[in-house]
């Protein structure tokens, strides 16, 4: 260690030691503006130079001790896919995707995949990958003055863990459901040998969702008791999940080689079942079929956008956390590419099994349709009020045996000659009323695998593919939280096993606020507000740090020196200008449509048994406002806290008429546990 390096890591000047001072002045600042990270020959210094301050302390860790990392690249790959991977691919991608131009929104979304998405994905890839920490110690470490970023998306994680795992346990309490026959929600039930009223306006599947499932109130003020089922399969979910994540990542990734395997056994079940079905063609066309005008749409692009945003799960921090563990000459550059179109191809499959399940359920819903307008007409035929003349020339008396083609066509010229209410039945239009969400897992797609043969069979084979595919999601965000905070701070690195079962603990408490009977209208609050804008916000700051504060040069060359290899220039481009515009105009189209109009929610009428939408009331935006703002509030705070810090230290310096030496020379991003881990600072494996 030079002369140099030895009195920054004493706090010494040379007059401390009565020596002549070295002529190259250029070590000599009283602060600098940025602290350069330190090559990996700079690993055995003791202290840490702040970089907004100057100030010289002793370098804190909570890195364990050998810090952990995967077995092989195939429980990774398991990890990140597990994570990216989750129910949005099954029941927001299909959705988005009929309702938008079918092929034509496939086509925006890889363009937009390609120069935004996988981009930003490799740039938190090699981040973690290089400094080796969560989200906290890498964006802190990168600048101080963003070290926020890493605490909102802990903020983030968090508040999607909590609202998750209430979708698992729902999966829990069908799949407990599933085990009998008929399905509860096959047929309508009977009170008093009365049929339930609520049930027959509306459908079985409806009906057991909302009363038997939630048993939900007709708004988000009406408050209610708390539903026993769900409190019940609410501590299941999490008590699984505390399991999984029981050792950390040696624990989970033992669950994840089922939990992340399995979603795809059965979507390939369902999709070979589904393709055997009548209909299912019919309901794929639909899908796929282009409609190149939607590119006008700014919401279609905006709609695109923010599903390739949280299909990949940016600024989560999870994806930091798992490439943390990997060695530093991993390929990150071919990870991005090949998670990334893992996570697409599979949003392609759940989408066909989606559309080919819901064809052969519109399908069904249209001959129904024509089964009783043929019977209207036989009748109105028998009374006299039907000409001879005008009556179909398909054999009308079997309505089974009739044509879709051949009605539709009778229907076009005749249908005006009949007296009484006779409908198109038109295919088309019922595929038409997509459905997303809850409303397509737990009520379209529930309602099509009750005209499947072995219904029970199909229900518990769905719902567990449903439970699975949060599992492996949930895993990522709860490491997400845990990973950050266990490295920033030394008591929980100790205790990283009791700060697992206390978030579990804490976890389930706040989560029992969706078990009330308005829970689902509070899901639906936190699932479209608390996370989209401030994760939005942090990946602009995570974008800006790197490709601009660190600058995206001097990053290409750190994972030059990881890789042994360059990547393209274009990324630099890429990170500095398209995917920090493309994020800033996100932003700005997410925030403009939330006050331009007041922001509703779809509610259930008991009374009229339909769906409708109702404002949120004064209250219900308060609430919003406070999860937006807590959620983002670190990094505002962090900024200012760095900032005072600096000015202190300063005065400080000032009054004492000290000058402080650092080493302005640009150094390589380093692994940053390799060198706490040589302090021997390390805390021990929890």
């Amino acid at each position: 260690m030079n002369l140099q390096r030895y009195l920054v890591a004493f706090n010494l000047s040379y007059c401390d030691l009565d020596v002549q001072a070295p002529v190259q002045t250029d070590f000599f600042v009283v602060s600098m503006e940025k602290q350069p990270l330190p090559a990996d020959d700079d690993r055995t210094e003791a202290t840490e130079v702040d970089g907004l301050t100057g100030e010289s302390s002793p370098q804190e860790t909570s890195e364990p001790d050998a810090r952990a990392g995967w077995n092989s690249k195939i429980e990774y790959f398991l990890a990140q896919v597990g994570f990216s991977v989750g129910l949005g691919n099954v029941w927001r991608f299909p959705y988005l995707c009929h309702q938008n131009g079918g092929g034509a929104f496939l086509l925006l979304y890889i363009l937009l995949m390609l120069i935004v998405g996988i981009p930003l994905f490799f740039l938190e890839l090699a981040a973690g990958q290089a400094i080796r920490q969560g989200s906290i110690g890498v964006w802190k470490y990168i600048s101080p003055r963003l070290s926020g970023i890493g605490y909102s998306s802990c903020v983030v994680c968090f508040f999607v863990a909590l609202y998750y795992n209430v979708i698992l346990a729902w999966s829990l309490f069908y799949l407990g459901n599933s085990f009998q026959h008929p399905l509860p929600w096959e047929k309508c039930p009977e009170q008093g040998n009365v049929t339930v009223k609520e049930c027959i306006k509306s459908s079985p599947t409806s009906y057991f969702w909302y009363r038997k499932a939630l048993d939900i109130t007709d708004s988000i003020d009406e408050t209610g008791s708390f539903n026993t089922y769900i409190v019940c399969c609410l501590l299941a979910a999490w008590t699984i999940v505390c399991l999984g994540m029981f050792k950390g990542i040696k624990t989970s990734v033992k669950v994840m080689y089922f939990s992340s395997i399995f979603p795809y056994v059965v979507l390939f079940c369902f999709l070979i079942r589904g393709l055997l079905l009548d209909g299912a063609f019919e309901g794929i066309g639909f899908m796929f079929y282009p409609k190149l005008e939607i590119w006008a749409d700014v919401q279609v692009w905006r709609q695109a956008a923010t599903q390739v945003f949280f299909a990949l799960g940016l600024g989560f921090g999870s994806i930091i956390a798992y490439s943390s563990y990997n060695p530093r000459n991993n390929n990150c550059h071919r990870d991005a590419f090949t998670v990334s179109f893992i996570n697409f191809l599979t949003s392609v499959l759940a989408t066909l099994v989606v559309f080919a399940v819901l064809g052969f359920r519109a399908k069904n819903k249209v001959m129904e349709c024509v089964a009783s307008n043929l019977n209207d007409l036989s009748k109105h035929f028998h009374d006299g009020l039907v000409p001879n003349n005008v009556m179909p020339p398909f054999n009308y008396s079997d309505p089974k045996s009739v044509a879709l083609k051949d009605y539709s066509n009778w229907f076009e010229q005749y249908a005006s000659m009949v007296p009484g209410n006779l409908t198109d039945c038109d295919l088309e239009k019922e595929m038409q009323k997509g459905v997303e969400g809850t409303g397509l897992a737990f009520i379209a797609f529930t309602e099509a695998m009750t005209l499947l043969p072995g219904s029970p069979f199909w229900s518990a084979l769905f719902f567990l593919m449903l439970l699975n595919l949060g599992l492996s999601t949930m895993f990522g965000t709860m490491e997400g939280i845990l990973a950050p905070l266990s490295e920033r701070f030394k008591c929980l690195a100790r205790n990283k096993t009791k700060l697992t079962i206390a978030s579990c603990i804490i976890g389930f408490l706040l989560g029992l606020l969706f078990t009330q009977r308005c829970g689902n209208y509070f899901m639906m609050m936190f699932d479209d507000y608390s996370a989209t804008l401030p994760l939005i916000i942090v990946v602009v700051f995570e974008t800006f740090s790197v490709s601009w504060l660190y600058g995206a040069d001097r990053f290409l060359n750190d994972i030059e020196g990881m890789l042994g290899w360059r990547p393209s220039v274009v990324y630099k481009y890429l990170w500095k200008y398209i995917c920090l515009f493309a994020m800033l105009g996100l932003l700005g189209a997410t925030t403009i449509r939330m006050f331009l109009s007041r922001p509703t929610y779809m509610s259930w009428n008991q009374e009229k048994a339909s769906e409708e939408h109702l404002e949120y009331p004064d209250w219900a935006l308060a609430v919003l406002a406070l999860l937006i703002i807590f959620a983002t509030l670190p990094v505002p705070v962090g900024f200012i806290h760095a900032f005072l810090q600096k000015r202190n230290t300063e005065s400080r310096d000032a009054e004492n008429g000290h000058y402080r030496m650092v080493n302005t020379e640009e150094t390589a991003m380093t692994d940053l546990s390799a060198l706490e881990h040589r302090n021997g600072d390390a805390a021990p494996v929890s």
